[in-house]
């Protein structure tokens, strides 16, 4: 417990340097672009401008700025106010949009976890045999695919052609299954691949041949004594699943028309909406870095003889 302790007070402390790190680096790159937030092709009248960037704290010198907007993050967890949303704070957006992203990623990553599992332990058990090439042939494709490619194909499939999807909306679980569908196929790719290559390695253990020398059926055998050691290798992987989830939905939520943040994060990033572009970079640092760290808590769980550092 002691140890357990320890280990999150550290992974606390990371976590704030890294957070540190990443609002530096964010608000540099941002204040180095060219142009500003209220620049477009209809360019304001310069009093309207001057009233906009006081109230936004951008007539201030930029070290002002940057340490004015820290410290409300760090005092309030305020993140300020949008300045393309007219009268929304990026908490009000964030409180918003993060249900709407993150049921999109626990359905995806659901999906890809069963699927992906499934489809290792088939083409393991029956290998070199057209079930194991039909299926390691379908990951490749699966991680070739972009999911952008994906799910433009399956709108034209299922939507226009099948009928069986809408093209967009969110609510109903008809309008989650395609979205989570074509987020969740290139992770159940990799997957499928790592449980096929777990499966196969503990096959050959010792103890796994003893089990079968005893007379165990077969699926005691698989379920028990070979799939625990195989999850292994996908419980590392579940960390970049869900950065390669939390990417891929920034394209999908605009091509499905889904109110998340991966939505808001674009139309920050293009209107150059410096505070929501800020709120958003922190929010997926945050999510990320938990992510990380509760699959490595799972991982000294299902195997005991790693230690937490």
């Amino acid at each position: 417990m002691r140890n357990l302790i320890g280990y999150l007070l550290k992974r606390a402390a990371w976590m704030i340097l890294t957070l540190w790190a990443v609002y530096t680096v964010s608000f540099i790159l941002m204040r180095s672009v060219p142009g500003n937030p209220f620049s477009g092709e209809r360019s304001l009248p310069p009093a309207i401008e001057r009233q906009l960037k006081a109230r936004y704290n951008l007539d201030a010198p930029p070290l002002q700025q940057y340490v004015d907007y820290l410290v409300g993050i760090v005092t309030r967890f305020d993140l300020g106010w949008c300045m393309g949303l007219e009268d929304y704070s990026v908490n009000q957006v964030l409180a918003e949009g993060f249900p709407v992203s993150a049921t999109l990623a626990i359905f995806a990553l659901v999906f890809a976890i069963v699927l992906g599992v499934t489809a290792g332990v088939i083409s393991a058990v029956y290998r070199r045999t057209k079930a194991d090439v039909a299926l390691m042939f379908a990951a490749v494709l699966g991680i070739a695919i972009p999911n952008f490619v994906l799910a433009s194909l399956a709108i034209l499939l299922f939507v226009f052609m099948i009928q069986i999807f809408p093209a967009g909306g969110w609510g109903t679980l008809q309008q989650i299954a395609l979205p989570a569908f074509c987020l969740g196929l290139p992770v159940a790719a990799y997957i499928a691949r790592l449980s096929r290559t777990g499966m196969l390695e503990m096959l050959t253990k010792d103890h796994v041949r003893t089990a079968i020398a005893k007379g165990l059926p077969h699926r005691t055998v698989i379920l028990r004594h070979v799939l625990p050691g195989a999850l292994l290798p996908v419980v590392s992987y579940l960390g970049p699943a869900v950065a390669r989830v939390l990417t891929g939905s920034l394209v999908l939520e605009k091509i499905f028309a889904l109110p998340g943040m991966g939505s808001h994060f674009i139309n920050a990033a293009t209107q150059r909406d410096y505070t929501l572009a800020m709120g958003m970079v922190l929010t997926y640092t945050v999510i990320l870095f938990v992510m990380n760290t509760l699959v490595d808590l799972a991982y000294a769980i299902i195997d005991p003889r790693v230690k937490l550092q």
